[in-house]
Formats: C-alpha cells, structure tokens, sequence
C-alpha cells in the first residue's frame, strides 16, 4: 500500500508540475490588408484611406498607409509630408522598411509606394527576395490600409486580389457609378474565386436615401448580373469641413471629429471592425501573390 501511496503522490507531483508549465500558445498577430480603389479619379478615395486609417488608431490599432497610386501620389500632400525615402530605395537595399516607415502626428504611419510599386517587374530575384523579406517588418502593424490608383489597371487587381478587404468608393454621380460597376464587373470576369470582402462606399451624399439609390442599385446590379455580393458599408456626407480640411492639409477628422463626414466614417470602421476576416497570410504573403500574378 505505501508503496501505491508513493506512486499516487508522484504521479499528482509530475501532473501539478506539468500543468503549472501549461502555457496557451497566443495566437499569432495577423495583418488586415484593405485595399481603397475606385473606378474614376476626384471621388475622395484618398482622402477616406487617411481618415479610415486615423479611425482606425483611435480605437487602439496600429496603422499603415500606403500610398500604391503608381502616377499621382497625393497622400503625402494630404498629410503635408515630404518623405525622403520610398520602396524603390527598399527594393534596391538602399533602405530598409523601418528607415523608409514616416510617422505623422495623427498616430498613424505611412509608407511612400508610387516611385517603387511600378518598378516591381523589373526586379532581379534577389531584390526580389530582399523586398519581401523586408515586408516582413510591417507585420507588426494591426491594419494596413493601401491606396490604389483610380481605374482598372493590373497593378489596382493585383492589390484587390491579395487583399483581406477592398473597399470600392463611389460618389452619386452618374459617371463615378458607371466607372464603380466598370471595375466591379472586371473584378467578378477577373478572379473566378474572389476569396475575400467586397465591399461599397458611396461618398458626398446629401442624404440617407441618396446613399441608399446608389448603394442599391449597385448591389443589385452586381448580383444579378455578376454573380457577386457586394457589401454595403455605408456611406460620407458631402462636408464643407472635408473641403477645408484638403486645403489646410490636413485630415477632416483631426481638424474636427465631430463633423458629419468624421462620424461617417467611425461608422464605416466600426462596420469593419464587425465584419469576419478570412486569414489570407500576412503583408509579405500579400506580395508573394503579386508577384505570381
């Protein structure tokens, strides 16, 4: 009997020494990739990748701008920034990303893509290499918002199609509808499994039910003649504050939170933040499926 007591307390000693030791795994942090497109150029898309990404760190996130409009970046301007550095000096190991990363005043960073982002073909394998090992640092960032070119060039579908999200702007009117559908239609004949969110913004309304024509209309459309759902998040007041802010250079939502067009847009984050996102593998992943497109 003592000895089956000894083997009992050596057993319970063995079981409280490995369950002390038990240590959940944390679940590893994963990037959210948004990509901000639009069919046609002046809908604002610019400027709601900036005020989204500022909504986005006041609840508590750590954000990244990127600028991916291969002919006229204007973030910088927006942010009244000059940066030094680009992803060219990146891809050329000149520069690493954290040396090219520029943090502004409004707890966010941004990364200045135009000038590199064109030159990505042209790379040689070990640049190539380089540039997505590098990528790895912005891993540590919680929502990484990319502002794409307006239209449909390959360079806006590739960054569509390695997103988590992209968010399509459009305004009321009738020709920024027509470019909005445009773009929508080529991504539905473009990608036949469109693994991730779709989604809708319509922009400087003057009403709910303004806001509600188009975003029905679009959604309609694009079900029943494409096949392909279209998420409504919401949609922007037209705003003088917005106009004004774009003249000070600066973001609507620092110059006044409380705005109409400000709130709109904590709205459209919250809607976000709700939505269910499908792992798709990081922010070097992201470019690892750029580059085998």
């Amino acid at each position: 009997m003592e000895d089956q007591a000894e083997e009992l307390r050596e057993l319970m000693r063995k079981k409280s020494f490995s369950t002390e030791r038990i240590v959940k795994p944390k679940e590893p942090k994963r990037t959210r990739i948004i990509t901000i497109t639009s069919g046609k150029g002046g809908v604002g898309k610019t400027n709601i990748s900036i005020n989204m990404a500022i909504a986005y760190a006041r609840i508590g996130k750590k954000v990244i701008v990127m600028d991916a409009d291969l002919g006229l970046a204007n973030v910088n301007i927006m942010l009244n920034l000059v940066p030094k550095w680009t992803l060219y000096h990146v891809m050329r190991k000149q520069k690493t990303m954290k040396e090219i990363l520029t943090e502004t005043d409004y707890g966010i960073s941004f990364v200045a893509g135009a000038s590199g982002i064109s030159q990505i073909a042209n790379m040689s394998d070990d640049e190539r290499q380089n540039f997505i090992a590098e990528l790895d640092s912005l891993n540590n960032a919680d929502i990484i918002i990319i502002d794409t070119s307006a239209g449909v060039s390959s360079n806006v579908l590739d960054f569509i199609a390695a997103a988590d999200d992209a968010v399509i702007i459009t305004t009321p009117e009738p020709t920024a509808i027509t470019d909005a559908y445009g773009i929508i239609k080529i991504i539905a004949t473009q990608f036949e499994d469109l693994n991730m969110g779709l989604k809708l913004v319509v922009n400087q309304v003057k009403s709910v039910a303004e806001a509600k024509m188009v975003a029905d209309r679009m959604t309609n459309i694009a079900g029943q003649f494409l096949n392909i759902k279209i998420e409504y998040l919401g949609f922007i007041y037209s705003d003088e504050r917005v106009s004004r802010a774009v003249l000070e250079q600066k973001p609507f939502m620092v110059t006044d939170h409380r705005c109409k067009a400000s709130i709109c847009i904590q709205h459209i984050v919250d809607r976000m933040e709700k939505a269910e996102v499908q792992p798709r593998g990081g922010f070097a992943l992201m470019f690892k499926r750029l580059f085998g497109r």
